[in-house]
């Protein structure tokens, strides 16, 4: 087996007992970029020679007999709204496209103390605003399964990415499902942790009260073993929870007897696909199989939860976009003649943020406008306890509800850019999760068409460990780990 082929956790265990280097190991991504990139689109930055330097670091210590990290020597790449030190940070939007920070986000600090190599910076939908990656300044994604198709947003670069093999694992945010929608579409795993579990400094900001950073990984086992890595208490920023960081992996046996399993009626919907509904209902069969008890569960103010977060989000997005006026940093607009400073301001964000972009800025001031405040945004802020409250209720029945990541597989690139409505019903099953702030993961449970399909597991506020455990059974029992697209055959047709 070639060396990108192999998770996380396997090239831990070759790299603990010397049989392969760093090195080596770096060099096979990087010559994987280089021969399938310019296909998929996934990379906006890759940092060849940062990686070679950090392998060489690891290999020196190793070479000293330095006890080491599990994620020493291991290949991960950052989406690009991941502050990094000295490494442009352009949120794929061109109003950012020459910002290079001066501090590492806390998550990129962690994974360099745990000694990972940093291969570059994953295309996104423009400042993280978008279901398909098509919203990017800087060209679209393609999906590794199908390249005619969208790999999902907004971390579609991160999921294309690591399905292509061209990373071993991949750092997200997720603000309404940008995780997992795009996990789900490329067949890769994707978490949302709990809201504070992992710190979201140095993660530029889209809509604070939802943000939250978390891995994409090729399997159960190295999502807990990058979630370790990456979670716990951080004073540089006032939400992060001080709680306790586990070893996710220790659980992870399969073992799910007795577990309570909850389906809520209101994600098997009408205008879903009937091969992602049939696939969501094998895998509850098989957790019955496996000892679980699953039972119908309701969450009553799920349907009011999409509208009430395109409310939400984007009067949180119109607040934190305000700062990019062509002063502080990034781009300014050009002009032959003499202006006015509003003139200036108006003509950077004109010609800086792409359309979607503009859409919520503008959707967002409006519901925080005089007059409009309480009958919008305020609503939408009552709607969002209503749904946390229900899935309080849920979880007093239930160790783990069990939906579907998204309504369909992966769309064609151009079938829904004339239709946001449209483009917006595919975070439909993600978007809860965000508005209560508990965790979810999303693992493949099958194929419809030839294109790979998520089931969700949401679970109560830092119980990751649980989800975790029941995302493993499902991967065992379905024997759907590691997926890897033919991409050799499509990409060179």
């Amino acid at each position: 087996m070639e060396l990108h082929e192999l998770t996380a956790s396997q090239l831990s265990q070759l790299l603990k007992q010397r049989e392969v280097s760093a090195r080596e190991v770096t060099d096979a991504y990087l010559e994987r970029i280089e021969a399938l990139d310019q296909k998929i689109g996934a990379y906006l930055t890759v940092t060849a020679d940062l990686a070679r330097q950090q392998a060489k670091d690891i290999d020196q210590r190793r070479a000293r007999g330095e006890e080491l990290p599990a994620l020493a020597g291991i290949p991960v790449a950052l989406k690009d709204n991941l502050c990094t030190q000295g490494i442009k940070t352009t949120c794929a939007s061109k109003i950012l496209g020459n910002f290079i920070p001066p501090y590492d986000a806390t998550v990129v600090e962690k994974l360099k103390a745990n000694g990972a190599v940093i291969l570059g910076k994953l295309n996104m939908d423009e400042f993280a605003m978008g279901s398909s990656n098509e919203n990017s300044a800087f060209g679209p994604v393609h999906n590794p399964w199908d390249l005619d198709r969208v790999p999902g947003g907004s971390s579609g670069g991160a999921a294309a990415a690591v399905a292509a093999r061209e990373a071993a694992y991949a750092i997200g945010s997720d603000t309404g499902g940008s995780i997992r929608q795009p996990a789900a579409l490329c067949g890769v795993v994707g978490m949302k942790p709990t809201y504070g579990r992992v710190s979201r400094y140095g993660l530029v900001a889209f809509a604070s009260s939802l943000d939250q950073i978390g891995p994409l990984t090729r399997d159960v086992t190295d999502c807990a073993l990058v979630l370790a890595a990456i979670a716990g208490h951080d004073p540089k920023d006032s939400t992060s929870a001080d709680i306790s960081v586990l070893d996710y992996r220790k659980d992870l046996n399969g073992d799910i007897k007795g577990m309570r399993v909850g389906i809520p009626k209101e994600y098997f919907i009408e205008g879903m696909e009937p091969q992602n509904r049939s696939l969501v209902e094998k895998v509850i069969e098989r957790l019955e199989a496996l000892g679980a008890t699953c039972e119908e569960a309701s969450l009553p103010h799920t349907e009011y939860a999409l509208p009430a977060y395109y409310l939400v989000a984007p009067a949180e997005a119109s607040s934190n976009l305000a700062r990019y006026d062509g002063v502080g940093y990034g781009f300014r607009a050009q002009s032959e003649g003499p202006e006015s400073i509003v003139d200036m301001y108006m003509e950077t964000r004109r010609q800086g943020f792409g359309p979607e972009v503009k859409r919520r800025i503008m959707l967002g001031t409006y519901a925080l406008s005089s007059g409009y405040y309480d009958a919008y945004y305020l609503k939408a802020l009552k709607v969002r306890s209503l749904i946390r409250q229900d899935f309080d209720s849920a979880f007093e029945r239930f160790d783990v509800l069990i939906v579907p990541t998204t309504p369909t597989p992966a769309f064609r690139l151009g079938e829904k850019v004339d239709d946001p409505l449209s483009m917006y019903l595919s975070d439909l099953f993600t978007i809860p999760v965000n508005m209560a702030g508990i965790p979810a993961v999303s693992v493949p449970c099958g194929f419809a068409g030839g294109l790979p399909v998520g089931v969700q597991i949401m679970g109560k506020a830092f119980d990751e460990a649980t989800i975790l455990r029941v995302a493993y059974a499902i991967e065992q029992d379905l024997g759907l780990s590691n997926l890897c697209p033919p991409l050799e055959v499509k990409a060179y047709a």
